[in-house]
């Protein structure tokens, strides 16, 4: 048997309804598939208010409320927080669940509903999210691998320190391979990625401008060791380890 810690999740949700007794519902269901960080507001000032200190991972929102109408408030939402709203309403026509979607909503579930279908949505639009989040991690944007170094925020290749020139898809291409080191690539591979094609003709052009760039970084291009060439496979990009001296 797992203990409780062990079921705890990390996922901030905040809930949004006048209605006390809904609250408390999913507030009792969500603790039980182990969140533990649920925040509660019954009025759209008491959800501003939450926002603005914290930074939710998925927001539960009804449409009535008190002082505000829903979708109101999911505008000012939307200016603050990127979060996946879900909208919960005894709005039920097709106008307002398309108006709910339409001003950044990403769910929208009518009264009455099933707590389990709320939490299996909620559990859905987190996993997506954090999918997403994942996909969209920064991916490095500066190389130095000793005697030469990339840095692709300002476009330039250093060798031993000074700057070398590069035709634009030289540079497109020593990029990729520094974001795929290791890794090999047949020609066509090489050409559909970094030229964004599949003509005919790719494999010369792909030679070539390998050639170009060991000629550049390799301290000896005819016995190259960073971007090898596997015989009747393709190319691979192997960067010196740290300390290594060429």
């Amino acid at each position: 048997m797992q203990s409780e810690g062990e079921w705890m999740r990390t996922e901030k949700i905040l809930l949004i309804d006048d209605e006390v007794g809904i609250l408390n519902m999913l507030e009792k269901i969500l603790l039980k598939e182990g969140f533990h960080s649920i925040v509660k507001a019954t009025s759209s000032k008491e959800a501003l208010q939450a926002v603005e200190t914290t930074p939710f991972d998925i927001i539960v929102l009804d449409v009535m409320l008190p002082d505000s109408d829903g979708f109101d408030l999911c505008r000012k939402l939307r200016n603050v927080t990127e979060a996946p709203i879900l909208f919960l309403s005894a709005r039920s026509s097709d106008l307002d669940k398309l108006t709910g979607l339409g001003i950044g909503g990403d769910d929208y579930i009518t009264k009455p509903f099933n707590p389990l279908e709320v939490v299996a949505r909620i559990n859905a639009h987190l996993r997506r999210n954090s999918i997403l989040k994942k996909s969209m991690q920064a991916k490095p944007t500066k190389w130095d691998f000793g005697s030469f170094s990339v840095n692709k925020e300002t476009g330039q290749l250093f060798v031993n320190g000074k700057e070398v020139r590069c035709t634009a898809k030289e540079y497109d291409l020593m990029i990729f391979l520094c974001e795929h080191p290791n890794q090999i690539f047949t020609t066509s591979q090489l050409y559909e990625q970094v030229w964004d094609s599949m003509l005919m003709g790719d494999e010369k052009t792909v030679a070539v401008h390998v050639s170009k760039l060991r000629k550049k970084i390799e301290p000896d291009p005819k016995n190259p060791r960073f971007i090898v060439n596997l015989r009747g496979i393709g190319y691979k990009f192997v960067p010196p380890k740290a300390g290594e001296r060429p």
